[in-house]
């Protein structure tokens, strides 16, 4: 064998390879604009907590649907995946599932007024039990970090529209948040860049908090404790 056939014969298989990877690649772009369009809809419809409590229920709701088509989309994207190679693949959907996590704990926390625990965030984006995909712990945390800062705007707004119980709900909820965040040792660094930032979405709701107080506008009942 010459020179020239054992340099085809090497690299020949390589381009194979690519274009291999480039097709799953392709695929996986197409599935993910599936997948996108809920999100978008989602977001759209839970920004009415921002103008008005009427409606919350009902976008809640709608929300709980459009989680529909993205676990179709997601397990169309199980079918797709390499097995073994989710993290090769895994940039074209880490920050959409991160928005998605945020978003199932947006819900949670408007229907139930808790903090949502991992497991129940997979199964409502349909990640769990996969063969090929997972929920991964990092993005988990990074939407509940975007959860807390989608609370602080959601605490100004509230006042604006005469809701002072929400606020002080808010507070709590978002201080036991931080007081969980602060007993891990954050080695990843775009995470605990956005943990840095959770300070400022606290101190944003405890002076909400403090306004509410100073004006004599802190309920006695039903939503929290003054703040002294």
């Amino acid at each position: 064998m010459n020179t020239e056939n054992i340099i085809e014969s090497i690299f020949t298989p390589f381009q194979e390879s690519i274009n291999c990877e480039q097709d799953v690649r392709e695929e996986i772009r197409n599935i993910m604009k599936d997948i996108e369009k809920p999100l978008r809809e989602i977001i759209t419809t839970l920004q009415i907590i921002h103008r008005s409590q009427m409606g919350e229920e009902a976008a809640c709701g709608t929300a709980r649907n459009l989680f529909e088509d993205v676990r179709a989309g997601f397990s169309r994207l199980n079918d797709v995946v390499p097995e073994g190679q989710y993290y090769r693949y895994n940039d074209h959907w880490r920050y959409a599932t991160q928005r998605l996590c945020f978003l199932a704990a947006l819900v949670i926390f408007l229907e139930k007024g808790f903090l949502v625990d991992k497991v129940t965030v997979a199964e409502i984006l349909g990640l769990h039990e996969k063969s090929r995909l997972h929920l991964d712990l990092e993005d988990y945390l990074m939407g509940l970090l975007n959860l807390a800062t989608e609370l602080s705007r959601f605490a100004v707004n509230s006042v604006t529209y005469g809701d002072y119980n929400r606020p002080l709900q808010i507070s709590k909820f978002v201080a036991e948040l931080n007081a969980g965040f602060r007993l891990l040792n954050l080695k990843n660094d775009s995470l605990r860049k956005r943990f840095d930032a959770l300070k400022y979405d606290v101190k944003k709701i405890e002076e909400v908090v403090y306004d509410l107080s100073l004006r004599g506008l802190v309920p006695n009942s039903g939503g929290g404790e003054s703040v002294e």
